[in-house]
């Protein structure tokens, strides 16, 4: 079965050799970096024409719509693709926390270089 996926899109998308598309989540507005998570093709499909955020979980091995049952959305704004078609760049309004922690975003708990002041 093919992805709905337009053929214009899908052609620009180099993919993990599992079909994977590493997908960065930003929050709109401040530009804080959310979380990293995959799409496949079906799943940028979604996100596109639902502008609700979702994913391919790699261990449940499906798609996850991001706050289904948490609560914890993602509203979608805008979606880009870098250059080189292998990650897309997701702006968002987050509603409630980002990681699966209960952080706000998947980047709260460990800092390995600080700013230098």
């Amino acid at each position: 079965m093919s992805s709905p996926l337009d053929p214009a899109v899908a052609q620009r998308l180099k993919r993990t050799p599992d079909g994977l598309v590493c997908a960065v989540a930003q929050q709109r507005g401040t530009g804080e970096v959310l979380m990293v998570a995959w799409m496949d093709d079906e799943a940028l499909h979604r996100t596109l024409t639902t502008r609700q955020a979702t994913y391919y979980s790699r261990s449940r091995q499906q798609l996850w719509v991001k706050g289904e049952t948490s609560g914890h959305t993602q509203y979608v704004h805008e979606v880009r693709l870098d250059c080189d078609g292998d990650t897309l760049l997701l702006t968002v309004d987050q509603v409630g926390a980002a990681c699966h922690t209960g952080d706000r975003t998947c980047f709260d708990a460990t800092v390995l270089l600080a700013g230098a002041d």
